[in-house]
C-alpha cells in the first residue's frame, strides 16, 4: 500500500475558487454535452465529483422537467460553491440535490442516491481514486438498464504561450506540462491502495460490462490577442498551476525564476503586457451504455 505524499495532496478548499471560475467559460460545452447525453425518457442523472455544478446545471436544463439531478462531492467548500452556482442559475427549486460523499470510501452513500440512474457523469474525478477500474465498475453497476456512464477524462494539455518568450530557455510551457505530468504520476502513486490501470478509458468502460462505447473530443480555441477577461483568467490559472508544481518540487529553479518574473505585473516581462497569448486545448468524453 502506498504512503500518501503530502507534496501532492490536493487541498480541495483551495481548489473551490478555481473550479467555480471555470464554470462560465465551460458553460457552452456543458450544455452541448448534456444535450447529447440526455434522452426524453431519462428521470435521474448523477454528477459525480460535481465541482461547481456546471454539468448538474446543464443536465437539469436538458432533462425533462420531472427528472431530478444529484450532484455528489466530498468537500464542503466545493459543495457550498456548487449550491451558490445552482441558486445563481435560477435552479434553487430542489431539482438539483447535493450529496456529500467521498467516492473512495462512501460508495454506499452514492448507491443510495444513484441507484438506477439514467446518466452518471464523472468529469476529472475518477483519476483521483486509487482503483480507477474498481470505481468505474461500481458506477456502471448503478446504472438503470440502458443507462449511460460518461467520463470526461484526458484530451490534450492546454497551450497558451509562444515557444520562445525571450526570457529563459525556450519551451517553458512544455516543461510546465512535463512537471505537471510528474506531479500527476506521484499523486496517483501516493494514493493508499493505488492500482495501476494500464489501458485507456474506453477499455475500462468495456471491462465494466458497458457496450456501445464511444469517444467524443471537443476542441477549444481562443486566438491571440485575448480580451481582458480571458487574459486575466489565464494568468490566474497559470499562477495556480505553477504554484502546484513548484510546491511539490517538480519545477526546475531556472524555470521557477522565469515564471516568477512573467507572472509579476510589475516586471517588464509580465505576460499580461503581451498580445500573443492564446488558448488551445482538447477535452474527451467517453460514454458506455449498460445493456438493455
Amino acid at each position: 500500500m502506498s504512503a500518501e505524499d503530502p507534496s501532492v495532496v490536493i487541498n480541495w478548499a483551495d481548489e473551490a475558487a478555481h473550479i467555480g471560475a471555470a464554470l462560465a467559460s465551460d458553460s457552452a460545452w456543458y450544455a452541448a454535452t448534456a444535450e447529447a447525453l440526455v434522452s426524453p425518457s431519462d428521470r435521474l442523472a448523477i454528477d459525480v465529483g460535481c465541482g461547481g455544478a456546471g454539468m448538474a446545471i446543464a443536465l437539469t436544463r436538458a432533462l425533462p422537467t420531472e427528472a431530478s439531478v444529484v450532484g455528489v462531492d466530498g468537500d464542503d467548500d466545493i459543495l457550498d460553491a456548487a449550491q451558490s452556482n445552482i441558486t445563481e442559475a435560477g435552479l434553487g427549486d430542489g431539482r438539483i440535490r447535493l450529496v456529500k460523499a467521498d467516492l473512495e470510501r462512501d460508495l454506499s452513500t452514492l448507491a443510495d442516491a444513484a441507484a438506477e440512474a439514467d446518466i452518471i457523469w464523472a468529469s476529472g474525478s475518477v483519476h483521483h481514486l486509487a482503483d480507477q477500474q474498481g470505481a468505474i465498475d461500481a458506477l456502471a453497476g448503478l446504472l438503470a438498464s440502458g443507462g449511460r456512464l460518461a467520463l470526461a477524462e484526458g484530451g490534450l494539455p492546454s497551450r497558451h504561450l509562444p515557444w520562445d518568450l525571450g526570457i529563459g530557455q525556450p519551451g517553458l510551457e512544455i516543461r510546465l506540462h512535463s512537471a505537471e505530468d510528474r506531479w500527476f504520476a506521484r499523486m496517483r502513486e501516493s494514493l493508499p491502495g493505488h492500482v495501476r490501470m494500464p489501458y485507456g478509458w474506453p477499455v475500462a468502460l468495456r471491462r465494466a460490462g458497458l457496450v456501445d462505447v464511444t469517444t467524443h473530443t471537443s476542441t477549444f480555441a481562443k486566438p491571440a490577442p485575448l480580451d481582458d477577461t480571458n487574459l486575466s483568467s489565464l494568468l490566474t490559472q497559470l499562477a495556480h498551476r505553477v504554484k502546484r508544481v513548484t510546491d511539490s518540487g517538480e519545477l526546475g529553479e531556472d524555470d521557477i525564476q522565469v515564471w516568477a518574473r512573467i507572472l509579476d505585473q510589475d516586471d517588464s516581462a509580465w505576460l499580461g503586457a503581451r498580445d500573443d497569448l492564446y488558448s488551445l486545448s482538447a477535452r474527451s468524453v467517453y460514454v458506455g451504455h449498460r445493456p438493455a
